[in-house]
């Protein structure tokens, strides 16, 4: 049965209006209680550059604060977050995102762990991919003298156990989507 009229319009745009909250928790392990991020304090030539990294694994999350006390001090802490995971396939802030290891991938990581500058390698507000295993600067040395290909260097930098998910956030406008719990 069709409807017209006002009532038909009206149903339509308000079903147009109504957005849909996909809320997830992300998790950043460190070993401080974060009251606000501040990007400034974030360390360059990461994975994906400078800026907040988070993970949907509490548990690799945990490990990382447990490893940031260990090298540095301190007592692991974790810090957790509600996102709207459907930013993510919005056009509200520029997104990437890789499903899983690739050439491209690898390419990125090297773009942005061999940034010299203090300008960021990219423009994204939110990345999301791979975590790469933590011996990137060897595999990066190896990749620039020419002693392994690009596949080589994608096949070594991946994770050694197994495809771990990271979240970055490298912007204010992206940091404002993450709520602290």
């Amino acid at each position: 049965h069709a409807t017209n009229g006002r009532h038909g319009s009206k149903h339509v745009e308000l079903l147009q209006s109504e957005k849909r909250l996909v809320m997830i928790h992300l998790y950043h392990g460190s070993t401080v209680n974060i009251k606000q991020i501040d990007l400034r304090k974030s360390r360059p030539n990461k994975d994906f550059g400078r800026g907040f990294y988070l993970s949907a694994d509490r548990d690799q999350a945990w490990r990382m604060g447990e490893f940031k006390a260990l090298t540095e001090g301190g007592n692991p802490v974790m810090n957790e977050y509600v996102f709207d995971e459907t930013i993510l396939s919005s056009d509200e802030l520029r997104i990437l995102t890789f499903a899983g290891y690739s050439r491209q991938w690898a390419e990125f990581i090297f773009l942005n762990r061999n940034n010299k500058t203090d300008e960021p390698a990219h423009t994204y507000d939110i990345v999301y991919g791979p975590i790469a295993n933590d011996r990137v600067g060897v595999q990066i040395g190896k990749y620039e003298a020419g002693d392994i290909t690009l596949d080589q260097f994608l096949n070594n930098l991946k994770y050694m156990k197994g495809v771990t998910f990271q979240y970055f956030f490298g912007t204010k406008r992206a940091i404002s989507k993450l709520q602290k719990v």
